[in-house]
């Protein structure tokens, strides 16, 4: 099996039955507007690596308003008359260079609703491996490539509880070398997980 046929068989499968959104721990409070937003989770066809395939994230400019430093899937808001699928793949061609014509697209998994008001649509897509990357300074800090076995394995996900805005919740968390996924990414990380069952 191709993999390629092996994500979207498991992502199918997984997909099958319909959920409620899944919601940052922190949720969104009654009178918050949610804003459309998706990003692009962008696995690279490395099935015979030692590791196996990889899927591309950012570290955010310090810079940034929102989410300053942190590691995250490329995305952004959906502007007007655009499908979250064609925002995640504009917003990772802007950010990364990625050409849309590359993208395999799998599908689109579940809505996340974060605490901050963004509804986030993350689209499941296979891209080839060792793609010409193109970050633009002005979105991104630096890429990297982290095992997609690692991040979708349950016992690399670690949950920590903390306060935000004087509310109590817990976000999950992800180590993968220095790099660390926190939060939001991380959150549909374990929604993924949960749906995907790539470890079985």
């Amino acid at each position: 099996m191709t993999l390629l046929a092996r994500l979207t068989a498991l992502f199918k499968q997984g997909h099958a039955e319909p959920a409620s959104p899944a919601y940052e721990d922190w949720r969104p409070l009654p009178d918050t507007p949610l804003r459309a937003a998706a990003v692009l989770i962008a696995v690279t066809d490395r099935p015979n690596h030692p590791e196996g395939p990889g899927v591309l994230m950012i570290h955010r400019p310090s810079h940034m308003r929102a989410h300053p430093g942190q590691a995250a899937f490329p995305g952004g808001k959906l502007d007007a008359g655009e499908t979250p699928i064609e925002a995640a793949l504009r917003e990772a061609h802007e950010e990364l260079g990625i050409d849309p014509a590359k993208v395999h697209v799998i599908g689109a998994s579940d809505q996340y609703r974060t605490g901050t008001g963004y509804d986030i649509t993350p689209v499941l897509a296979m891209i080839p491996p060792d793609l010409p990357l193109q970050p633009n300074p002005a979105e991104v800090a630096a890429w990297f490539e982290p095992p997609l076995g690692h991040v979708l394995d349950p016992a690399k996900h670690t949950v920590h509880a903390a306060e935000w805005n004087g509310r109590a919740g817990s976000y999950y968390e992800i180590m993968w070398g220095e790099h660390r996924i926190w939060g939001v990414t991380a959150g549909i990380i374990a929604n993924l997980t949960k749906r995907m069952r790539w470890h079985g």
